[in-house]
């Protein structure tokens, strides 16, 4: 029982033993020291059992055999009232140490409970925060001088790891430039060679690819940071249409039915490059990975209050949801190798991911029974009515 359960459990129980089993030793001592009797004469008392005949003798020796046994019999009346007097105290005594053990556990445990409860607060996105407990050197401080440490080493650990993705995109946009402009060149010259201008096409294609990889790392690496400079008020709605209208010719060209509901209700605070970004993301992964002929639902609204919702949904083969929960990983594909279709780096729903995160929000990825994937990205309110209905009656004609 005690190693099953709780800390402040096993505390309580180990005070209450301790408190209880002083009480009964004291108890036992003070019954045992109570019942000794005395043995001895009293000074000028004769001995009960004098040899002689009178009668006025015989009956005093009665008398006094009488007295004897009325002495015995309160005695024993006395010793069990106060049995039953101690097993009441006894059991005031338990309630009492489970009660003081109860108290003195919690008092003991504040600090740690403090403790636990900061640092499940702290997440990727602030690292920064530290514990920062005061108070004596004790062992408790120890603990969380020790948990700051960490902290502090994650933060630079995660600060460096941003710092070399968004310094590598940037450092590698100038070799690809330089490939790009001497394909131009050797393209641009007089009668350029067939294998040259094929050779250049396909060189260009790669390069864009690159690029496309290069973004994904700067936006995720972005996202990651969670510090926002551009925080603002974005309807989901709108960015949502956007998005359609964009990819409304790939839609077509893949003959896919598009189930929209689209409510202006959709509001959320945050990064307005982001949250495009996001949807963006999703519409294309809908459209990539869906079947020719295939459907396609995108759903906005306000999820009752809670917060904005955005559902996109998108046919295609069934899926394990095992292999769907890693879809949020950089570079984890489905069925496809790492080299898999074109346009597609892997790195599409891990940056959804990571901007649901940093706007913290919720992401849900669930393989459709009937084939496919369903998406949900909740994000918080974004505040009062009034500015939704503000922004409404700005953006709906």
């Amino acid at each position: 029982m005690l190693r099953r359960g709780t800390v402040g459990r096993r505390f309580t129980i180990l005070y209450a033993t301790g408190f209880l089993g002083s009480g009964i030793l004291l108890l036992a001592l003070t019954y045992l020291m109570s019942g000794v009797r005395q043995t001895t004469l009293a000074p000028g008392q004769a001995p009960t059992h004098v040899p002689t005949g009178e009668p006025g003798l015989a009956a005093a020796e009665a008398h006094i055999r009488a007295l004897e046994a009325q002495l015995a019999d309160v005695h024993g009346q006395q010793e069990r009232r106060m049995l039953l007097g101690s097993l009441v105290a006894l059991m005031v005594a338990a309630a009492f140490s489970l009660l003081l053990g109860r108290i003195l556990a919690g008092r003991v445990l504040r600090p740690l409970r403090l403790i636990t409860a900061a640092t499940r607060r702290i997440t990727a996105e602030n690292l920064h925060e530290r514990l920062a407990v005061t108070g004596p050197d004790d062992e408790v401080k120890e603990l969380a001088d020790t948990v700051d440490d960490l902290l502090e080493r994650l933060e630079a650990s995660f600060d460096a790891q941003r710092r070399f993705v968004g310094n590598a995109s940037h450092e590698l946009r100038t070799p690809l430039a330089t490939i790009r402009a001497s394909l131009d060149v050797a393209v641009a010259k007089p009668e350029p060679a067939a294998q040259t201008v094929a050779l250049a096409g396909r060189v260009r294609t790669e390069l864009d690819r690159l690029d496309h990889l290069l973004d994904g790392f700067l936006l995720l690496a972005r996202a990651q940071h969670g510090a926002f400079a551009d925080r603002t008020l974005v309807s989901l709605a709108e960015q949502t249409r956007e998005a359609l209208a964009d990819r409304a010719a790939d839609i077509a060209a893949k003959g896919l039915v598009l189930d929209t509901d689209v409510r202006p209700d959709a509001w959320a605070r945050g990064s307005a490059v982001l949250l495009s970004r996001m949807v963006r993301n999703l519409v294309d992964n809908a459209i990539v990975h869906n079947d020719v002929d295939g459907r396609i639902r995108v759903a906005t609204d306000d999820h009752d209050g809670t917060g904005a919702r955005l559902v996109v949904e998108s046919g295609g083969p069934v899926l394990d949801q095992g292999e769907v929960d890693r879809l949020g990983r950089p570079f984890e594909r489905l069925g496809v190798a790492r080299t898999g279709p074109e346009g597609s780096s892997g790195l599409g729903l891990s940056i959804v991911a990571a901007i649901v995160a940093a706007h913290d929000g919720r992401l849900v990825l669930r393989a459709r029974p009937e084939g496919g994937l369903r998406v949900a990205v909740t994000l918080p309110p974004a505040g009062g009515r009034a500015d939704h209905t503000a922004k409404v009656r700005q953006v709906t004609p």
